[in-house]
């Protein structure tokens, strides 16, 4: 897809935020929802997303959603580094199907990532075992700053 066109609203973020689909919830508020990527490039792998906006991408985007996600990624990439203590930590965000996005709701990619160990590929790793994604995302959550 490109970097245009309308919402679709059938797209899996949306179902999950509806409810019509299952998640492994980090955390959420009225505005954002954190939760475990069921696709993990690595142990920990969270996305995190508007529950109130339609846009696509970053380039549709309101301002205030654009702050109160970025706001969303810095408290979560925090717990993530306190409950997991990895080496490093990628924040990414993709931006129409040539750079990698797959699902057209935005949404931000918290990765953790230690020294010598390979990242998955985005999307293309296998499904994670939900219970253990449960364990990840209880950990993450305990570490969160109010």
């Amino acid at each position: 897809m490109s970097l245009d066109g309308a919402y679709d609203d059938s797209n899996i973020f949306a179902k999950i935020i509806r409810g019509e689909m299952p998640c492994v919830k980090v955390w959420e508020d009225d505005q954002v929802l954190a939760f475990m990527d069921v696709f993990p490039q690595s142990r920990g792998h969270v996305l995190v997303i508007s529950k109130t906006s339609k846009a696509r991408n970053l380039l549709d985007a309101e301002p205030k959603t654009i702050g109160r996600l970025i706001g969303a990624v810095q408290k979560t990439s925090r717990a993530v580094r306190a409950a997991l203590t990895p080496d490093g930590i990628v924040v990414t965000q993709f931006n129409g199907a040539p750079a990698g996005q797959t699902i057209f709701h935005l949404h931000f990619h918290i990765i953790p990532r230690w020294d010598g160990a390979p990242l998955g590929r985005h999307g293309e790793g296998g499904m994670a075992d939900p219970a253990e994604l449960k364990i990840l995302a209880d950990q993450i959550a305990a570490k969160l700053e109010s």
